[in-house]
């Protein structure tokens, strides 16, 4: 997963509408807690698409986005592929921190 392309490739060729609606499932996903293969979907993208954005094959995103366990840079790749950042917060009863030595910068 060393070469991918950024998501904003894959969104040039969507059509308005397309985009529209990837703008509200994005609002919805906001609050939800959701698992990687829900995240793929609610932002509609096919598992064809971001296999294509990672420069891997189809099967091996369908096997990544159900992995129980995986590195933070794997996640970190598939998170960017997708549009988003990682960020990854420890939270305790009475504060939360975002750990920052997981960045990648």
């Amino acid at each position: 997963m060393s070469g991918h392309q950024p998501f904003s490739n894959l969104k040039k060729g969507w059509s308005p509408e397309r985009l529209a609606a990837n703008q509200a499932r994005k609002a919805e996903l906001g609050a939800e807690v959701v698992s990687l293969e829900q995240l793929r979907e609610g932002l509609g993208i096919s598992q064809e698409e971001l296999a294509s954005l990672l420069e891997v094959q189809q099967p091996a995103i369908s096997k990544l986005v159900r992995r129980p366990d995986m590195k933070i840079s794997t996640l970190r790749d598939l998170i960017s592929a997708m549009g988003g950042e990682l960020h990854i917060t420890a939270t305790f009863s009475d504060r939360s921190v975002e750990i920052g030595n997981f960045s990648g910068v």
